[in-house]
């Protein structure tokens, strides 16, 4: 446990004042840290020269580029645990972690308007692997005191129909996945003669992130389960960033992390608006990041919100590359899905897909027949009146895009052998799966 420093309180501050000068409390000790790695030792130079102020932006490739220890700041004997975030250029973005900066991980998690208590049981469905995400979630279920359930995500030794078991038999109150896992379980307790919203009365909560959250699908996930879907935003570099008060509104945890906003056409980095999230966080020790450039496009809002949190609201729009043109307007998932999800719940449509030309959006949904023609029409009336983009909707069987056998399903899991019988299979010999 963290022995120096009392880690802030919601509540330890009552005016945006205060929590600035929190936050530049902080700042020397973040900078004299930073300053013990060795690629923040040369972009501060001698003696700390270059201020918090003039510094730019930490990237991604940075962390690529200074592999695997450049952005460490303590001895290896200090660390807890080492990760990797998810990504496609087979390239390490790595992140350390002390003992007490675990402390503040998991107390971030934490901080949810549905409380972790003694009495959950909480069912993690992302990965563990070298991601954070599935251990952040274990570290703040224990401090709470829960029962943890450590599901997994992208292994075979926790199939859908073995997620659906677990939820219904061992009685889970809580969950931590994407988005989309709580679509996929529906269908799943489906297939499997289950009824969501009736078969799983002990579900009190669905903690989400790791995907952009329309308010439309946050809906439909809430109705489909009738339970409180409650958002999560942060990454494997960072840990938590925000959560949600009882408003519904994320907030920054801006007493632990120090967010600015870039502008990306400019450079500029403000206090608020929108661009991308620019973060700092506080009080860790392994690998301090200062104004780490997320990528992410966001709208941050210092606005006061009804539920008396004295912390900035943010509104997480996803990474700011993704979407592409069709004629000359932008298409992106957010905006997509929640056109999808404002379809009548009684059409029964969870899973779609798209494809955009330059001059086109092809969109796919599962539905079945009786509803097909009215739903395709319905989509692509809102998709042209509200995106201003020519479309096609196509309603194909449900089971398409997720096919039954990958709900039901139940694959052996076996360990690696070299000796077999004259009747059994050696084809899966050392390599198993």
């Amino acid at each position: 446990m963290r022995t120096k420093d009392r880690l802030p309180r919601i509540g330890d501050w009552s005016t945006y004042g205060e929590l600035a000068a929190l936050q530049e409390a902080r700042l020397p000790e973040v900078l004299a840290r930073a300053a013990e790695s060795p690629f923040y030792r040369d972009r501060l130079g001698a003696e700390g020269a270059v201020g918090f102020g003039a510094l730019p932006t930490t990237t991604k490739s940075d962390l690529r580029d200074n592999y695997p220890f450049g952005m460490r700041a303590v001895p290896g004997s200090e660390l807890a645990t080492y990760h990797e975030s998810s990504g496609s250029t087979g390239r390490p973005t790595p992140s350390y972690y002390t003992e007490d900066d675990w402390v503040d991980l998991a107390e971030r998690f934490a901080r949810k308007r549905v409380g972790i208590r003694a009495t959950d049981t909480l069912l993690v469905r992302t990965p563990y692997a070298m991601l954070l995400t599935g251990h952040l979630a274990h570290a703040a279920g224990r401090l709470g005191g829960a029962t943890v359930v450590p599901g997994d995500n992208r292994s075979l030794a926790t199939p859908y129909s073995r997620v659906v078991r677990a939820l219904h038999d061992l009685e889970v109150t809580l969950t931590w996945s994407m988005p989309t896992e709580c679509l996929l379980w529906a269908a799943a307790a489906e297939a499997q003669g289950l009824r969501p919203d009736a078969d799983f009365p002990s579900l009190r909560a669905l903690f989400v992130g790791g995907e952009p959250l329309s308010p439309a699908r946050r809906a439909r996930i809430s109705r489909v389960w009738c339970v409180e879907v409650v958002e999560e935003y942060g990454s494997t570099e960072t840990g938590s960033l925000a959560g949600e008060c009882e408003e519904g509104r994320l907030h920054l945890w801006a007493d632990r992390v120090l967010c600015e906003v870039r502008d990306p056409a400019t450079g500029e980095i403000r206090r608020e608006g929108a661009g991308q999230l620019v973060v700092t966080p506080l009080h860790r020790a392994a690998m301090p990041l200062l104004r780490y450039n997320l990528e992410d496009s966001v709208e941050v809002s210092y606005d006061p919100c009804p539920c008396g949190w004295v912390l900035p609201t943010v509104t997480v729009l996803g990474r700011a590359v993704y979407g592409h043109r069709v004629g000359g307007t932008l298409v992106t998932q957010h905006r997509l899905e929640d056109l999808v999800y404002r379809l009548s719940f009684a059409y029964g449509v969870l899973f779609w897909r798209a494809r955009t030309t330059s001059e086109q959006l092809r969109v796919e949904i599962e539905v079945a027949d009786e509803h097909r023609a009215a739903a395709c029409a319905e989509l692509a009336g809102s998709v042209r009146r509200e995106l201003g983009v020519e479309c096609v909707v196509e309603g194909i069987a449900p089971g398409a895009l997720v096919p039954r056998d990958v709900l039901t399903g139940m694959p052996d899991v076996v360990k690696p052998r070299s000796l077999f019988g004259p009747d059994e299979d050696w084809d899966n010999a050392i390599l198993y799966y």
